[in-house]
């Protein structure tokens, strides 16, 4: 008895306690809910709800004479919230909406995109994508029109979110230069150089987490606007761009050569008007600008007889010889100390003067001198590169500039033959524009200033910053010196090995170089060719220079490969140049053809690259046919297109066109061409219709 007793009150204790429990959970989750309510209900609102960044719209890249190189052009992807149009109208028009939508995107039928967004109605998901195929604006404003969609976001639910994609207008045309940044923001060129100018600042806005991990915009009162980045002026020129990259090309091609670069700067302002890099491409069909040769680290190697221009500065500045003085150089070649040095001539050149050698580029000549002047005091020798400006990096405006190499006297590398190589360009390492910066302060009498390609950052006309004309050495020799220096550039055109440049019109400055390259310790055939000088001699304005990397065929030297691509654009940009060529502003043009002011610079054109240009910008217009080259003939949108027939055995008519495809038909007719000014073509020389007269020249003026 006693026992079953005792079990008994076991039971009830053990009930008293269950209904004790049982009764305290339901209190401490309320003591939860009112004391930790705010914690959790904002954790559920972090989860769902987030501000995330918008992306603030990139600033443009703009040319010197403002065309535009780079641009940011608004994409949109099309999505909807099914849920928020009402019941009637959803009913409505949901048929209408799929047919627009399956005709429009063309993958799937308009009951299957009926059924999509009816499906995601009835399981109330508030977004979906309706294609992930991105869209141009003009065809936004379309869709923007359509049944649902055109009650917008808040009355019909559809999203247009926005996705910028970088567009250049003149496609391939210094694409190395202007560079590109990928999502890592690692990049090159201007567009990596000055991100933090193009970048702008991003803003904030609410996104709502959805079904799926996708996330929606949600309109906040707090939301912060982007603010866009800041526009970019360069300095280069487009029509002189695309002459150096069209003559650099040419002869890529003809000597099957594995790189080239060129660069054109003005003298007085270091102001980059064009750099070109071209390379093989590594299939070996074609060519493609890959990497910029013209300064950066894979562009540094050994000049040559280019260098051979510093030699003679630090003799006449040390007053160690004059120009007519005599240098015996035998039969081409010295030995200095266990090496030969020799001479490009079979049989050398005899007894030289000091000019001559210079002219004739003779190793074994320039060699000798210096040798015999600073071969006890070689420090002396190499103290004029810090005088000039090149022992170091220019401090250039685009991140990724080579840094010369140059030995110093008593290293461990330093040897009894090091002076004499080094004074003809070998044993050292350059870019081409540190190079052509040597050459630009002789032709700017003494005065080097540092080469720029960027010369303001501006927000519509507001000036942010202002990059003006920076002197790195106020005079790198004496005025006597900088004067025989020139006619010693003068002398290399008018006698030397340049000579087959000559032009009656102008005088050409410069100088030579090849040098053999240096493969796996040795000196091999194979050359690097190039030629640094300015034009015109007497009133230097522009300083180029020209290299072309390992040139197949017969005589691959300096003054056969490098120094006729200088020439060819010397000549165009003469002829482009009126404060150089005034004569042209005397010529007789026929009147400007009745083309449409609204586009000045899609005038005319091949009908599929403005149809793909109208598209991206949003400018309606009739399409145009693809295959022909096209003008435009109506001032009122849509624009109204009518084909312009380039096939016609008679003088095109090339007005409206951009200079590109100017000379592209132009040339192709046999014509020779010269212009002047810049943007697209306005007038004409010669009468459209006219008959061919194989190798006439004819002017163009561009407006």
């Amino acid at each position: 008895m006693n026992i079953k007793r005792s079990i008994l009150l076991r039971v009830r204790v053990v009930f008293i306690l269950v209904a004790l429990v049982a009764a305290a959970i339901p209190y401490r989750v309320a003591q939860l809910q009112l004391d930790k309510g705010d914690k959790w209900r904002e954790k559920a609102e972090t989860i769902n709800f987030q501000y995330r960044e918008v992306a603030a719209t990139r600033g443009n890249i703009y040319a010197g004479d403002g065309s535009l190189l780079a641009t940011s052009l608004p994409f949109y992807r099309v999505a909807l919230d099914p849920t928020i149009v009402k019941e009637d109208r959803f009913k409505a028009k949901i048929d209408s909406l799929s047919v627009f939508l399956s005709g429009f995107y063309k993958d799937k039928s308009a009951k299957a995109y009926k059924r999509m967004i009816t499906d995601a109605r009835k399981d109330h998901k508030r977004y979906i994508v309706l294609n992930r195929k991105q869209i141009g604006y003009q065809d936004m404003q379309q869709m923007a029109k359509w049944p649902i969609f055109r009650g917008g976001r808040l009355g019909g639910g559809v999203l247009f979110e926005k996705v910028e994609k970088r567009y250049r207008p003149f496609n391939s045309l210094a694409s190395r230069t202007v560079g590109f940044l990928n999502e890592d923001e690692y990049g090159a060129g201007i567009e990596y150089s000055f991100n933090e100018f193009l970048r702008g600042t991003d803003g904030k806005a609410l996104f709502q987490r959805l079904a799926g991990g996708s996330w929606k915009p949600v309109f906040d009162a707090e939301d912060v606007k982007p603010e866009n980045g800041f526009d970019v002026v360069t300095t280069l020129d487009v029509n002189i761009q695309d002459v150096a990259e069209t003559a650099l090309l040419r002869q890529l091609e003809d000597r099957e050569a594995e790189f080239g670069s060129v660069i054109v700067m003005e003298v007085k302002t270091g102001e980059i008007k064009a750099i070109a890099n071209l390379q093989r491409n590594k299939s070996g069909n074609g060519y493609g600008e890959n990497y910029n040769y013209a300064i950066g680290d894979q562009g540094n190697t050994e000049p040559g007889s280019t260098f051979k221009l510093l030699s003679m500065l630090a003799l006449l500045e040390e007053n160690k010889v004059s120009l007519n003085d005599k240098v015996e150089t035998g039969n081409g070649a010295h030995r200095f100390y266990d090496r030969t040095m020799r001479d490009a001539k079979n049989g050398g050149y005899g007894t030289l003067t000091v000019r001559e050698a210079f002219e004739k580029s003779s190793n074994v000549g320039i060699s000798k001198l210096v040798d015999e002047y600073f071969g006890s005091s070689p420090s002396k020798f190499m103290a004029y590169l810090d005088k000039v400006g090149l022992k170091e990096p220019l401090g250039f405006q685009l991140i990724g500039e080579g840094k010369p190499y140059f030995k110093t006297p008593g290293d461990k590398n330093w040897y009894g033959t090091s002076l004499p190589w080094i004074s003809i360009g070998y044993e050292i390492k350059l870019n081409p524009i540190h190079t052509l910066s040597l050459y630009n302060a002789v032709a700017n009498g003494g005065t080097m200033v540092k080469p720029m390609i960027v010369k303001s950052i501006v927000r519509g006309n507001t000036i942010e910053k202002l990059y003006e004309t920076e002197v790195i050495r106020q005079q790198i020799a004496s005025d006597k010196t900088i004067k025989q220096l020139q006619e010693l550039l003068e002398g290399v055109v008018d006698r030397g090995t340049a000579r087959n440049i000559v032009d009656a019109d102008y005088k050409i400055a410069g100088k030579t170089g090849t040098a053999q390259k240096l493969v796996d310790g040795k000196y091999t055939r194979k050359y690097y060719t190039s030629f640094a000088g300015y034009f015109p001699a007497d009133r230097p304005k522009y300083s180029m220079i020209v290299v072309i990397d390992n040139p197949k065929g017969f005589a691959a030297y300096g003054g056969d490969v490098s120094a006729p691509v200088f020439k060819e654009i010397a000549d165009r940009i003469y002829a482009l140049d009126l404060e150089l060529n005034p004569h042209n502003q005397k010529e007789i043009f026929i009147a400007e053809d009745n083309v449409n002011p609204k586009y000045p610079f899609t005038r005319a054109g091949r009908g599929e690259e403005l149809n793909e240009i109208f598209e991206e910008l949003g400018v309606k217009a009739n399409p145009a046919n693809a295959e022909q080259w096209v003008r435009t003939v109506s001032n009122a949108e849509p624009v109204q297109w009518e084909n312009n027939d380039m096939d016609a055995p008679s003088v095109p008519d090339v007005s409206g066109l951009p200079l590109r495809d100017a000379l592209f038909i132009l040339e192709n007719k046999g014509l020779n061409v010269n212009y002047s000014g810049k943007g697209v073509v306005r007038k004409q020389s010669i009468n459209p219709g006219s008959k061919l007269v194989p190798n006439a020249t004819i002017n163009l003026v561009l407006g």
